[in-house]
């Protein structure tokens, strides 16, 4: 089954080759913390920021190097964050970082859970749908999803459609 990936392109969400916004993505704030709890855990490069955030949202979407890289060097040249100087550079977290992270380490937690929550909740989905597109059986030449694939996929989005009522 193929993935359908996500581009993170200023606040919104594209399905690359579209000009639309899928929806909401990261805030720029939340981009900043996301980047710096990451670099705190150990020094990284942009792109390992950018696919740290793909593997926690099971590849639903990409931040645009276009906001991530902007984003390194705004924490840079605020001091929170050090690079190398030759390209591909690597971050490292600083004490100053450290302090701002400490401070709000609050609301860098929510981002990453939600983040991981996404990806769970978006894994859940793949396999509700693999398991319902592979047919059990056969009648009358046409596939037939089997009856546990199906409930099993009900139950994934009577869950999801709770989440999202009580939040």
């Amino acid at each position: 089954m193929s993935t359908k990936r996500y581009i993170l392109t200023g606040n919104k969400m594209v399905a690359p080759g579209s000009m639309a916004p899928a929806s909401k993505g990261l805030a720029q704030g939340d981009l900043r913390l996301l980047a710096l709890a990451l670099i705190a855990e150990a020094p990284r490069h942009g792109y390992e920021i950018i696919k740290l955030i793909e593997e926690k949202t099971a590849d639903w979407y990409s931040p645009a190097p276009s906001i991530v890289y902007p984003t390194l060097t705004n924490l840079a040249e605020a001091g929170y964050l050090t690079a190398s100087a030759d390209p591909p550079r690597l971050y490292t977290i600083t004490d100053d970082g450290r302090t701002y992270l400490k401070q709000n380490r609050d609301l860098a937690d929510v981002v990453l859970d939600r983040l991981t929550a996404l990806g769970e909740r978006v894994s859940r989905w793949r396999r509700a749908l693999a398991a319902i597109s592979k047919p059990s059986s056969r009648i009358d030449g046409r596939l037939e999803p089997d009856a546990d694939s199906a409930e099993s996929l009900v139950e994934i989005l009577a869950r999801a459609a709770g989440d999202s009522q009580r939040r």
